[in-house]
């Protein structure tokens, strides 16, 4: 492990941290320092200790060995709110707040001002506009956090902790849920907290974000602290090889993506699913698109654009008017329950409201769906089940402890791996997935994409949303560009093109422009 150069005393560091589960451990003399006023990049696999180390630090868990010291005091936090208290805010990749309270509610939960006792919700709304103009949005804060898209919802995840005055806030994928323009306003907010002398761990699987906005970093691999040192030390590619313990020259011959993707002309077969005039307003204004079997293809699209709302109108969970045809026949899914019956299947992009069952084990959150064919009598075939998780664990390279590990436990890439075994298990024609590497590193991502790919190639037909272009670009055989509620171009595997999909993004064409906010982040929406 490379050592740090000559620091002046830190505001933070965690030395010889050590924990385990169930015999598992998922830290192994570990190490983070982190300097007052630093912005500092924590990276690794999943898998690799990055949640557990911050949890740790945090109160969530309880380390079995190890000292942490912050601001020059040894410290021992049991829960969050003593870690908040302390000065350390955290914003977790997965919204973590009350969405059917107002945005000023949770901008300020846990420390609501007060007036003769009571809640001065004058004052709260007041206090929650001053932080959230101070990042640039202007919302109405009496509407409940629910009414508000996901990347709002993160941006107030983020006004909550800067409404703290915290001396450290931890950032795990602040940005997997916005556009370039918020990506910009966040970086910029960072800056502020900087300048004010408040340090920020920034955890992110998107390396140009670290290269934009963090001092150093902390590279962590298989529970173990494998690098410390200024990120400018550092290139792609070596940093890339120190995460995954591989060699440079065996990544240089590799692509950008784990995609295996075929020529579709050669191998997808008929038509699987044919949409026409796809309608559910205000978000949906004519969708049209089409996927065969063997086929990858991408649905792309501006924040805004109408990819989420078309996944799940088709889907059934929120229908709307238009024709569908599954296998040439005409179909009207009104429930989730009508198109899984016809077999179709869909991951979502918030895995942590519309996937696991945190308290669930992997076993039952893999074989949810499938346990209507498990049940007889009301009795559940537990041989039958285990069989399933069984062969899934296995073809997936799920890491966990056991089938029985509760699956809040695992890496976000595993749970991932669990709802994606999910519905593979049911044995679907079509598989929609909503961002299925979005929050993951590149050693898991790059598993899924060449699952996704061998699915494919299986006769599958996937429908796949992402805001990474080099994953549309790498995975599809096909890919339908949706602007303001309608499908404006499909472009075939010939026509990709980094330009087109702007351009298609853009204005219907494929005319390259530069977007507003436009940056080199990998993501576009």
């Amino acid at each position: 492990m490379n050592q740090p150069t000559a620091d002046p005393p830190p505001l933070l560091h965690m030395s010889h941290v050590s924990k385990a589960f169930a015999g598992v451990h998922a830290l192994k003399d570990t190490e983070l320092r982190v300097g007052p006023g630093e912005v500092h990049a924590l990276i690794g696999e999943n898998g690799a200790g990055k949640s557990t180390l911050l949890k740790v630090l945090t109160g969530v868990y309880r380390r079995d060995a190890g000292q942490i010291q912050f601001a020059g005091e040894d410290v021992n936090f049991t829960s969050p709110p003593q870690a908040q208290r302390a000065g350390i805010a955290t914003i977790y990749q997965e919204v973590n707040l009350v969405r059917l309270q107002t945005v000023a509610e949770n901008v300020m939960l846990g420390h609501e001002p007060r007036r003769f006792g009571f809640i001065d919700r004058s004052g709260m709304e007041r206090r929650a506009r001053e932080v959230l103009g101070g990042m640039g949005l202007e919302l109405d804060v009496r509407r409940p956090l629910a009414e508000f898209s996901l990347a709002v919802q993160q941006m107030v995840a983020i006004a909550r902790a800067l409404a703290l005055d915290a001396r450290l806030v931890v950032m795990d994928e602040p940005t997997s849920s916005l556009d370039d323009q918020e990506v910009e306003r966040l970086f910029g907010v960072i800056r502020q907290l900087q300048a004010r002398g408040v340090a920020v761990i920034f955890v992110s699987h998107r390396l140009d974000e670290l290269y934009a906005v963090c001092d150093r970093i902390t590279v962590m691999r298989d529970g173990r602290t494998v690098y410390q040192g200024p990120l400018s030390e550092l290139s792609k590619l070596r940093l890339v090889s120190v995460m995954l313990g591989r060699a440079e020259q065996e990544l240089m011959q590799q692509g950008q993506t784990g995609f295996q993707r075929t020529d579709a002309d050669g191998t997808a077969g008929q038509p699987l699913l044919e949409i026409q005039d796809l309608r559910r307003p205000p978000h949906l204004q004519g969708v049209s698109l089409s996927v065969r079997e063997g086929e990858v293809v991408g649905l792309a699209g501006l924040l805004g654009s109408g990819r989420s709302e078309t996944a799940r109108a088709i889907f059934g969970a929120e229908p709307g008017s238009g024709e569908v045809r599954l296998n040439g026949q005409a179909v009207s899914w009104k429930s989730p329950q009508d198109a899984i019956r016809d077999g179709l299947a869909f991951c979502g992009e918030d895995r942590k409201h519309d996937g696991i069952i945190p308290e669930w084990s992997v076993r039952e959150n893999l074989t949810l769906a499938l346990l209507p064919h498990l049940t007889k009598a009301g009795v559940v075939n537990r041989a039958e089940q285990r069989r399933v998780v069984d062969t899934f664990i296995r073809r997936l390279n799920v890491r966990c402890a056991g089938p029985d590990q509760p699956i809040r436990e695992l890496s976000g890439g595993n749970q991932q791996k669990v709802l994606l075994a999910r519905w593979l298990c049911t044995s679907p024609e079509l598989l929609i997935l909503d961002e299925p590497t979005r929050g993951i590193d590149v050693g898991a991502k790059a598993e899924i994409q060449s699952l996704i790919s061998e699915l494919a190639a299986d006769g599958l037909g996937v429908l796949m949303i992402s805001s990474e272009l080099e994953e549309l670009l790498e995975g599809c055989h096909r890919v339908t560009v949706l602007r303001d509620g309608e499908s404006v171009r499909t472009l075939a595997q010939g026509e990709l093109s980094e330009e087109a999909l702007l351009g298609a993004m853009a204005h219907g064409s494929d005319t390259a422009a530069h977007l507003p906010g436009d940056t080199t982040y990998g993501s576009v929406s």
